[in-house]
């Protein structure tokens, strides 16, 4: 310091003399350029020797202390983040050991590490891998803490393994546990019971019934029937199924068919929320009716139009395979999960969720939930009396159950005049002569399936349904619906009143859709049901077919049918793209009905009343009823033959009559055309049977036509 003061102190008066020239050279600018500076603060320098020594050394000890500081910080924030990085790194790859708790059961099975390589290859082996058992022991801690929630799951997965383990290897399975995995039970011991714990074992090495009877006998009488509940129920669920079919109509058992066709060895579940098997509809409301047989109910077997007698239901029990053998059977097969409903997809996870939380993998899916009977507002508004004495017609559960109702009461009204409804109109009108059962049907149309006919045949199709003891309340709005006096009274809008024992609300279907939101599909906003493409295909490994698909017909446009030959085309079809056919839908399915055994009409297209039609009739001859056709094709289920068959069109013949003027009220049989932009978009075979591989022909080339009686000619009506 002593230094810098003298240093200083020779420096001042030059330092001081500098300044005052630099002064006087800034006041001659001034001057001579005749404007002002900018205010600059004057530089003061002092030639005494300066008081703030202390000030600079302690400025300089705070820059360095700050720069210290920086540099401190900014390395101990790089470490942190690189030890953070790392320890990120090991967490990641630590994964593995910890993937068990997305199949926490599978290792509950107290094998050999070599028996479960076979089916649970995926489960087993993160649990191999971490050989040390500290990281079995974490790897199970997560299991323990995210499943205590729902316990039913871990008993589904337990009863669903004993299937899977062969009867050959009980001894070695029940002596190496205590041994080779004590760490795999103590998960178990700590979610369940110690009793719960012990009996798994017990039921993989022995019968059920054995297993259920000893641990009855040693639990309290309370807790027995609280075990044997969910034992027989998650036994028949497989983990895994290549090809899963929701829904057990006949569009699942069609698509069940096709994949087994195309591929022998597949293994096919069907998953359905019924108690039966895949069975048939159309006869619930046609030939079981008209069965003499008083126990229909119970065999469910009806005699068909030729007198043959055959079974509601596609295939007897002995085709299908059980579900907990599914992956056992050699030669694949196809097995039908009975009274489960699907409540949840997982896509991307490729797997859905049961009632009863269940889970089934799979590797593609179809959808063919078909659908639920629509209700009046005003009948689901009337009160618990109405409920119960209304019936919405569907499953065979209500068959049997309108059957005992018709058989106990004295009147019952059918509310709608489409198929369904004109068709149990007609069935039920049999016992208002044998029975004494008065039966009414009410529509707001004019006449019976006044949305499909020409207004000239609903009218004579009225009529007929008349004359089968109906009586018939055209152009009816329901208002209200009460109940009084042990009766069901429905009030129309102009006035009249109807008192009857039992409704039937016969009103339209409407898709079953609830999957949708779950499984992040389209649901078409104009006719309902999952929105899928000339495929039928929704999503990369979903297909939907039957009454729930709004498909694209490349012919007709978008569309949505629900009729039994369409649910065989279409789940046909589904079936052949599941296996890589990759067809678009082009086949037109066709529908019909049968209004008795002597008046019947097959359809194919689009058959819209509103539409401009051109009927062709001719006289009917008794070859020209439902009856005779059953005769010459030996089935009831027309379309069942039908879509089998090959398309062929058969020469007309070059000595055909002229068409016969058409008479007034005599609709023996005939041809209906329903034109579009004057092309054909559908037909309707009035009293017509086995020409419809015609009509499709037809509507397949979509040619104009100038003369329709020339095209009638090729369905040979004319013929005697």
């Amino acid at each position: 310091m002593l230094k810098c003061r003298t240093m200083w102190r020779r420096l001042a008066p030059l330092t001081r003399a500098s300044s005052t020239l630099c002064r006087q050279n800034t006041r001659r600018a001034v001057l001579n350029n005749e404007r002002s500076p900018a205010l600059v603060p004057l530089a003061r320098m002092s030639s005494e020797a300066p008081a703030g020594g202390n000030e600079n050394k302690i400025y300089f000890l705070l820059v360095g202390a700050a720069c210290l500081g920086g540099g401190v910080y900014a390395y101990r924030t790089i470490k942190g983040d690189k030890d953070r990085y790392n320890d990120r790194l090991e967490e990641i790859a630590s994964r593995p050991n910890k993937s068990a708790p997305d199949q926490p059961e599978t290792y509950l099975s107290t094998e050999s590490p070599v028996e479960p390589a076979v089916e649970t290859t995926e489960a087993a082996e993160p649990v191999v891998e971490a050989a040390p058992e500290e990281p079995d022991e974490t790897a199970a801690a997560p299991v323990v803490e995210s499943e205590p929630e729902p316990e039913p799951e871990s008993p589904p997965e337990d009863l669903s393994e004993p299937p899977v383990v062969p009867a050959q290897s009980e001894p070695d399975t029940a002596a190496e546990p205590p041994s080779s995995e004590p760490t795999e039970q103590s998960p178990v011991v700590d979610s369940e019971p110690p009793p719960a714990a012990e009996s798994p074992p017990a039921e993989s090495s022995e019968p059920q019934s054995a297993a259920e009877t000893e641990s009855a006998a040693a639990e309290e009488p309370s807790a027995a029937p609280v075990t044997e509940p969910p034992a027989p129920a998650p036994l028949p669920v497989p983990p895994h199924a290549p090809y899963l079919l929701i829904g057990g109509g006949t569009a699942s058992f069609a698509a069940a068919r096709s994949i087994r066709a195309r591929d022998p060895g597949a293994r096919v579940l069907i998953v359905t929320d019924e108690g039966d098997l895949p069975y048939m509809r159309p006869p619930l409301s046609k030939e079981l009716w008209f069965s003499d047989d008083p126990g229909v109910t119970d065999t469910l077997r009806f005699k068909q139009w030729n007198g043959k007698e055959r079974s509601i239901y596609f295939q007897p029990p002995s085709f299908y395979v059980s579900p907990e053998e599914l992956d056992k059977a050699e030669n694949g097969g196809v097995a039908v999960l009975t009274g489960k409903k699907v409540v949840h997809m997982d896509v991307r996870g490729n797997k859905v969720r049961l009632s009863d939380n269940s889970e089934i993998s799979y590797d593609k899916c179809l959808i063919a939930t078909g659908g639920v009977p629509r209700n009046l507002q005003v009948i689901e508004r009337a009160g618990e009396e109405v409920t119960k004495r209304t019936t919405l017609f569907r499953k065979v559960d209500d068959f049997k159950a309108l059957e005992k109702v018709s058989r106990e009461i004295k009147s019952i009204t059918i509310i709608g005049g489409g198929f369904l409804g004109s068709e149990l109109a007609c069935a039920l009108g049999r016992r208002s002569s044998e029975d004494g059962l008065e039966v009414v049907q009410m529509y707001p149309e004019k006449g019976n399936m006044g949305k499909v006919l020409p207004e000239y045949l609903s009218n004579w199709t009225t009529e007929k349904v008349k004359s089968e003891g109906v009586r018939v309340i055209t152009e009816a709005l329901v208002k209200n619906v009460s109940f009084d006096d042990g009766k069901v009274q429905i009030k129309l809008k102009d006035g009249r009143v109807v008192k009857t024992d039992h409704l039937v609300a016969a009103v339209g279907l409407e898709p079953s859709t609830e999957l949708a939101k779950s499984a992040g599909l389209e649901v078409d906003s104009d006719f309902g049901g999952y929105r899928v493409n000339a495929e039928l295909q929704a999503r990369s490994n979903i297909w939907v077919a039957g009454d729930a698909a709004c498909f694209y017909d490349i012919r007709l446009g978008r569309r949505r049918v629900e009729h039994h030959d369409h649910a065989v085309v279409s789940g046909r079809l589904a079936g052949e793209n599941m296996t890589g056919a990759n067809k678009p839908y082009w086949h037109q399915s066709m529908f019909w009905s049968d209004l008795g055994p002597d008046v019947g009409y097959e359809a194919i297209g689009i058959v819209d009343s509103s539409l401009p039609t051109v009927g062709v009739f001719a006289k009917a001859t008794a070859k020209d009823t439902p009856r005779a056709a059953a005769e010459m094709s030996g089935t009831g289920i027309r379309s069942e033959s039908e879509t089998e068959a090959v398309a062929s069109s058969p020469v007309a013949s070059s000595t055909l009559p002229p068409a016969p003027l058409q008479q007034k009220d005599d609709y023996g049989k005939g041809v209906i055309f329903y034109l579009r932009d004057k092309v054909v978009v559908g037909i309707i075979l009035w009293n017509v049977f086995n020409r419809m591989p015609i009509a499709r022909k037809i509507i397949k080339d979509g040619e104009e036509h100038a003369d329709l009686n020339e095209v009638a000619k090729l369905f040979n009506i004319h013929d005697d």
